[in-house]
């Protein structure tokens, strides 16, 4: 039911229409955008069974020092939580956290409480591992790293959190439809070169080789990883995943595969979120905590809703600040 408040707005809108004669479709359009929480999320696909959806929410950045991180993540929370469709998984997508600190983590965990949430999963990114930036004081120290802290912690951390105690990356099957969580294994205190790059073992490419082995049927498999990938023919280093072509080897003889990344924080309404890459869609989702102040929104707050249909999936960028679909990020992707 539309509020006092936008039942005003709406039948300003009437009016407007009545006068100056533009049509009842672009008058509707206008009305829609006052509620799109109780509205039909794509009609698109109004016919088709939907077998799974999930919200992908990428670099949270929580921290116990910035409240507007707090602030962003319960607007995206409410959001998720009063959709009046079916939301089956949460899909945080690296950086969590902005310093990788259990205070960081404790608040992270108080405000899901708050909500009423589907599934949580998710993986690691850089900033996971920031810890061993900060001294005993709390203070950045770029001269004393590792400040006595250690990657490994870092791992424990992030694992304990997500419920997982032996390894940082891991797979669930949801309603039919596979998610594989992938993430970075190590920082600069024990690889010193890898900078901010994603580095994986060979222990999770060998992993990963053995689960895509599932899909040899086209099912549709969605792969989340943290930082984007580097040209085509190239391994990546800093803010890239760093075994890329072993990463695209794997994935060449299979179809219908999804690769949903984070970390660079590009706004939905300003900049191309979707590549044909070689054998796979890849989708680069913006931030909850620090998407780029581009375009109409000040302050953004951004996401990305995925559906799975028999034949299709759907991808839709949510502005979670205004609670309105993105229409410069929408896509519908045919399965084969």
């Amino acid at each position: 039911m539309l509020s006092r408040r936008n039942l005003i707005k709406a039948l300003g809108v009437l009016f407007l229409t009545a006068a100056g004669g533009a049509s009842l479709w672009e008058a509707w359009q206008q009305i829609r955008s006052l509620q799109p929480d109780v509205l039909p999320v794509t009609p698109v696909l109004p016919d088709r069974e939907l077998l799974f959806s999930f919200f992908l929410l990428s670099d949270i950045h929580m921290s116990t020092t910035v409240s507007a991180m707090e602030e962003k993540l319960k607007l995206a929370l409410a959001d998720i939580s009063r959709f009046s469709i079916p939301v089956q998984s949460v899909v945080l997508g690296g950086d969590l956290v902005d310093g990788g600190r259990e205070d960081e983590y404790q608040l992270l965990g108080r405000i899901f409480a708050e909500y009423k949430l589907p599934t949580l999963y998710g993986n690691m990114g850089n900033h996971e591992y920031y810890d061993i930036w900060y001294d005993e004081r709390g203070g950045w120290s770029k001269e004393t790293v590792p400040n006595g802290k250690t990657d490994a912690t870092a791992r424990e951390r992030f694992m304990r959190f997500m419920g997982h105690e032996d390894r940082p990356y891991y797979d669930v099957w949801v309603n039919g439809v596979h998610l594989i969580m992938l993430s970075q294994e190590a920082y600069i205190q024990e690889k010193p070169d890898v900078g901010e790059g994603a580095w994986y073992s060979d222990a999770q490419l060998a992993w990963l080789e053995k689960q895509m082995r599932s899909h040899a049927d086209g099912k549709p498999v969605f792969i989340f990883i943290h930082q984007p990938l580097p040209p085509i023919g190239q391994d990546g280093g800093s803010h890239r995943l760093i075994p890329a072509r072993e990463f695209r080897r794997i994935l060449a003889p299979y179809r219908n595969v999804f690769v949903l990344s984070g970390h660079t924080h590009r706004n939905f309404e300003a900049d191309e979120h979707y590549v044909r890459d070689a054998t796979f869609h890849w989708f680069t989702n913006a931030s909850v905590g620090k998407t780029r102040a581009v375009g109409p929104v000040q302050t953004p707050v951004q996401g990305l809703y995925v559906q799975v249909y028999r034949d299709q999936v759907v991808l839709l960028g949510r502005e979670f600040s205004s609670r309105t679909w993105i229409k410069r990020a929408e896509w519908a992707i045919q399965l084969v």
